[in-house]
């Protein structure tokens, strides 16, 4: 994609704002009342979201409130605007690399997910091109995946994670042009580590083209790192994870980038890949910069097993994912729903707090954040409705009910 969206936006070869536009919907009002409606502002009691097509058209509180086609009334439920997640690799068994991954996403819209990036594991530059298309012919007629994420390839062999060592490489200006080609318009985000010949050139391309670029999958150091937030990256996979520790005397990149305003730190929230004690240093660390994600992979709404992440065997076993024979944790099996609660209930955040980390903040580190993960007229009607233990009850997308 070039030129200008669709609203008029300029874009690069990144995805648009125009990816969270209609559904089709005619202008139908509905009006949503919740016991209490929290968002990244605070929370509200007996609140109350109108809704008009895809888009909220107002909000409020008490018992006085725009007249409706339709009125929803959620009883003690608590309201929240829909998830948003910038980094999954699948679930329902099914991959985000597979030809139909239909299944995926709908096993994760059922628990609050309401926009996606879809996540690619490292593969050869030419098998990634025809993912991305498969993610471009999904994105054509379904507004709420907002991109792809290559993962891969541009990692660091000395810590790949669940990759296949043999797909990983220095980003060379051909490749990174290749990929550029192949998802104009789909490619939201990139993790590359810092370290790697060529890397801090990469980073400067595709910032220039309009992706988000994440550091992660890396034995840099803290100065490589602040070089790669310096030319324009802004995201850190995966805090923690697949990245050298915060060292007293080493701050490596989890340093970095909590030194850095500009930089949104990932966070996986199933009390497997963090502790939640370091997951709640972190929040305090960075407040309002920590995005909760699922790194979920096919077994994600899914029973115990075998599978495949990428070309690499996974074993499932009571919902930890590892590489088959290893002990290299392989992704998860984690929902967003699941991550909020672990982030009220074992991390102590307060549920405002929470809700952001799955909402503003990723909208945000997406440059959406005038457009998604709040509850304001003018946002997209995405909305979670979740019993007061938060229990995703009911889901809506771009105004459309999806549960």
């Amino acid at each position: 994609m070039s030129g200008a969206g669709a609203d008029g936006v300029g874009v690069g070869v990144g995805v648009g704002v125009d990816a969270v536009g209609a559904v089709g919907l005619e202008a139908r009002s509905t009006l949503v009342r919740s016991a209490r409606v929290v968002d990244a502002a605070g929370s509200t009691a007996d609140g109350w979201v109108l809704v008009v097509g895809d888009t909220i058209h107002a909000v409020g509180s008490g018992p006085e409130a725009p007249a409706a086609d339709e009125v929803v009334d959620l009883g003690d439920a608590v309201l929240t605007p829909g998830f948003i997640d910038l980094h999954g690799h699948g679930g329902a068994t099914a991959a985000y690399e597979d030809e139909s991954f239909t299944a995926a996403l709908t096993v994760h819209r059922t628990h609050g997910t309401t926009r996606s990036v879809l996540s690619l594991v490292a593969n050869p530059v030419e098998a990634l091109a025809g993912s991305l298309g498969r993610v471009r012919a999904v994105m054509a007629t379904d507004p709420l995946v907002l991109g792809a994420h290559l993962e891969g390839p541009f990692l660091s062999p000395h810590n790949k994670g669940a990759h296949n060592e043999s797909f990983l490489l220095a980003p060379t200006a051909g490749d990174v042009d290749a990929l550029l080609a192949a998802g104009e318009g789909v490619i939201r985000q990139v993790t590359i580590a810092p370290e790697l010949p060529g890397a801090l050139d990469a980073v400067r391309r595709f910032v220039a083209a309009g992706v988000t670029v994440a550091v992660g999958h890396t034995v840099g150091t803290h100065d490589q790192a602040r070089a790669a937030f310096d030319a324009g990256a802004t995201l850190l996979t995966h805090a923690f994870n697949a990245m050298p520790g915060l060292h007293h005397r080493a701050p490596g990149p989890i340093g970095a980038a909590v030194a850095d305003d500009r930089v949104t730190l990932e966070l996986i929230l199933d009390a497997v890949h963090v502790h939640p004690v370091v997951a709640d240093t972190l929040f305090r660390a960075a407040p309002g910069r920590v995005a909760l994600i699922t790194d979920a992979m096919g077994a994600a709404g899914a029973a115990d097993g075998s599978y495949r992440l990428g070309s690499l065997d996974v074993t499932v076993t009571d919902g930890v994912a590892h590489v088959a024979g290893t002990d290299t944790i392989a992704g998860s099996t984690l929902t967003q729903d699941v991550a909020l609660r672990n982030a009220v209930t074992r991390a102590g955040r307060t549920l405002p707090e929470a809700v952001a980390a799955l909402t503003s903040v990723p909208a945000a580190a997406l440059g959406l954040g005038d457009r998604l993960g709040r509850l304001a007229p003018g946002f997209a009607a995405d909305l979670v409705a979740m019993s007061p233990s938060l229990e995703v009850l009911r889901v809506w997308g771009a105004g459309r009910e999806l549960r």
